[in-house]
């Protein structure tokens, strides 16, 4: 496996694990604009957690959703950006182990490699769980956007959406180097290593040893010339 793909590919996990920490508490996933005659009067905004309203002269009042039941695909987008977290970690611990340049796994690279190997898969999985998550939040957006018969607030696709995408795109990514690297390591390498890990631990040390201990002590003392000393 490539030390270089393995080290981007462990940059862009962590950098996607980074984001859906700031695309979680993050306030505007949602946008919506209440005009006047002349300026805006107010706007509201919501994410996950909370409601929020700010007035045209900056003041702004938050409220948190009263119940959890009632939410329904805003619960379920809560849980899958809670289980990217969770993913995303996996996937830096195991990268962390899998890779050549860390001496953490030991020297066995076929190990290491397996390991890398499943911290694609948690990249991977990370990344589909932000992508459903904010992708259902969006085509909800869009749904009562256009919906002419909707009674509530029409809002608008706001930035925590958009940083979502981003991690969910570097996350696929990521993890879609590592199984590409791990996929194209030589098999003739991985077979010369066994071989040569059986061939060490199979071989004769002691009775090699005995042997040339043996065979030093029958050589006769006049068989060594002065030279030998200097």
């Amino acid at each position: 496996m490539d030390a270089v793909v393995e080290a981007l590919a462990f940059f862009f996990g962590f950098l996607a694990w980074v984001m859906v920490w700031v695309a979680l508490p993050y306030r505007y996933w949602r946008v919506s604009t209440v005009d006047g005659n002349v300026i805006t009067t107010s706007t509201i905004y919501e994410n996950l957690w909370m409601s929020c309203a700010t007035d045209s002269t900056g003041v702004h009042k938050c409220r948190e959703f009263p119940s959890l039941l009632a939410l329904g695909y805003i619960q379920a987008c809560r849980a899958l950006m809670i289980t990217s977290i969770v993913l995303g970690t996996f996937g830096l611990m195991a990268t962390l182990v899998g890779m050549q340049c860390s001496k953490i796994g030991g020297e066995n690279y076929i190990m290491k490699g397996r390991i890398a190997g499943a911290g694609g898969v948690f990249f991977i999985l990370q990344g589909l769980c932000t992508m459903i998550a904010v992708s259902w939040y969006a085509f909800n957006i869009t749904q009562e956007f256009f919906d002419p018969l909707y009674p509530g607030i029409k809002y608008e696709i706001g930035e925590g959406l958009y940083i979502g995408w981003s991690s969910a795109t570097m996350a696929l990514c990521g993890g879609s180097c590592l199984l590409f690297s791990c996929g194209l390591c030589n098999p003739k390498e991985k077979k010369s290593h066994l071989q040569n890990v059986r061939s060490y631990s199979n071989q004769p040390q002691s009775s090699h040893m005995v042997q040339t201990a043996s065979t030093t002590s029958n050589v006769p003392f006049s068989q060594y010339g002065l030279n030998a000393y200097v």
